[in-house]
């Protein structure tokens, strides 16, 4: 198993830099179409009514990278592999996560919110993730008697910041101030947006799919059941911390949706900026995880959303 991830490490996904720039267009717009959505009030539910709230931030945030981490530790991958793991539970939720628990019949005020929080907690949270069990990791590597990782890395912690407040935090913001000062074209425009953003994700991960189809057809193999077993994780992390605090089936739902759909995307983008990630690293492990899991996400919190869309709940949605 080990010996076929160590091909990876050498791949090179072929993403020019026209494509990056793309891919960082989409994710903003993405964003700013998520925002539109999002109130100021959002963040006060928050404060007011933090259970459910906080137990979604737990899980994504704490308990998600940690969790991983020991996954990583049993599986024993190569570094790059590892790193794209801890890359991708270190970032916020997935841009169709409010659209999977409104379809889950989960608590879409709830979704919301952690969308609104996650997104602005990961211009601290995602870099601050990274560089501790990024670190942790590659401590742990080199003392396992497994020798240095590639070349020497050093993650830069205040770049990754800069690229994550540009991607997420300044759409965030401005699709909320757009929302407020502007209510009814906001109303018209919202639900398209929304729409159109998601085809164009979905499709920008089929072309890049496309344009690396022999890689994904050499690798895929390999990749595959260590996502579908990551994502898995992912979301039963979500469903049990849920389970043990006691949230009610809306909010317990919820939680396992922003806890299992990750940004992908905000992953990839961090990973072929030059400045963090050098280009001399053979990086090949961490961008095809990162790549697959923006599709294996689709697929998994869809499935398990259109489950959960046919079983009624009748319990009052108290949070």
């Amino acid at each position: 198993m080990k010996e076929a991830l160590e091909v990876l490490d050498h791949v090179r996904l072929n993403f020019s830099p026209s494509g990056l720039l793309a891919l960082n267009i989409v994710i903003a717009f993405v964003m700013f179409g998520v925002a539109l959505d999002i109130k100021w009030q959002n963040f006060k539910d928050v404060i007011l009514k933090p259970k459910s709230a906080l137990t979604g931030i737990f899980s994504q945030f704490i308990l998600l990278p940690a969790v991983t981490f020991l996954f990583i530790i049993l599986l024993n991958p190569t570094p790059t592999v590892a790193l794209g793991m801890i890359l991708i539970s270190s970032c916020p939720g997935g841009n169709i996560s409010n659209f999977m628990s409104a379809m889950a019949r989960g608590n879409v005020a709830l979704s919301v919110s952690l969308t609104a929080v996650a997104t602005l907690s990961a211009t601290f949270m995602t870099p601050l993730n990274f560089a501790i069990w990024g670190k942790l990791y590659l401590n742990y590597y080199s003392s396992a008697g497994a020798g240095n990782f590639l070349v020497p890395i050093e993650i830069n912690f205040l770049q990754m910041v800069q690229t994550v407040v540009i991607l997420l935090g300044i759409p965030l913001i401005l699709g909320i101030l757009f929302s407020q000062y502007f209510p009814v074209i906001t109303a018209k425009i919202k639900k398209p947006i929304r729409q159109l953003s998601i085809l164009i994700f979905i499709g920008f991960v089929i072309i890049l799919l496309s344009a690396n189809f022999n890689h994904f057809l050499n690798y895929i193999h390999i990749v595959f059941l260590i996502v579908l077993v990551h994502n898995s994780i992912a979301l039963l992390t979500g469903y049990s911390i849920s389970s043990i605090i006691g949230l009610n089936n809306t909010d317990k739902r919820t939680v396992t949706i922003e806890t299992g759909i990750q940004n992908s995307g905000l992953a990839l983008v961090l990973m072929f900026n030059p400045k963090i990630f050098p280009p001399e690293l053979e990086l090949g492990g961490m961008t095809i995880v990162a790549a697959w899991w923006g599709v294996w996400h689709i697929i998994s919190g869809l499935s398990l959303a259109a489950i959960w869309s046919k079983k009624v709940d009748i319990q009052p949605a108290v949070r």
